[in-house]
């Protein structure tokens, strides 16, 4: 399958030095390559040598590095998770995020409350190929370097819940704000083999990486 080819802006281009300056720091090595490409390769350096929880305790390390805490302890103590403030989040998303992600869009979800009531919001950013997974090949990196460490830290940062369910079909994904993310052996992702591009190719089982 041929690969998406991104023109970054200035701006993208700022984001992804920005996070791939973080990342350096945390993990203690440089990218040989420059942009996204770089960006990505230092995922892979903190993937080498870790577990599943020590890659996303690394990555909690570097999304907390861009937030100050007074930011995250402020959002978390005068916003609680209502429709409007998931709604704005979801907005909010698909303007700082694409270059990290690539088009994406806000949709209408139906979301359960804490009191078990339902309702309709647009919350549900639904990423159409996500350049992340495209670029990366693994399904190991999405979900420790990705899923699992972003749904946490605005869950549990921010107090807005959010729940990622990434398509490995067709490198889809909907990140659903004021869903609680479910724990991640009830999910399809637990057992999701690897893909076809990833070296350390495993057709029978599911990515090691993500059991590691």
């Amino acid at each position: 399958m041929e690969k998406t080819t991104y023109h970054d802006t200035f701006f993208d281009q700022l984001f992804i030095r920005l996070f791939a300056h973080k990342m350096s720091n945390a993990v203690g090595e440089r990218s040989r390559q420059s942009g996204y490409d770089g960006f990505v390769e230092l995922s892979q350096k903190i993937m080498r040598g870790r577990n599943s929880q020590q890659q996303q305790q690394l990555v909690a390390v570097v999304l907390q590095s861009l937030v100050p805490a007074p930011v995250l302890w402020g959002i978390r103590t005068f916003f609680s998770p209502t429709q409007l403030v998931c709604e704005l989040n979801a907005w909010f998303a698909t303007q700082l995020f694409e270059w990290l992600v690539g088009p994406c869009e806000v949709q209408s979800v139906e979301i359960k409350t804490a009191t078990g009531q339902t309702r309709h919001q647009k919350s549900n950013v639904h990423i159409k190929k996500c350049r992340y997974l495209e670029q990366s090949g693994c399904v190991g990196m999405c979900i420790n370097m990705c899923k699992l460490p972003t749904q946490q830290f605005f869950t549990e940062k921010f107090g807005i819940p959010l729940t990622m369910t990434p398509n490995f079909e067709d490198l889809s994904c909907d990140m659903v704000f004021g869903q609680v993310p479910p724990p991640l052996e009830t999910e399809d992702a637990y057992r999701q083999p690897c893909l076809q591009e990833c070296t350390v190719l495993n057709e029978a089982l599911a990515c090691p990486k993500v059991r590691t």
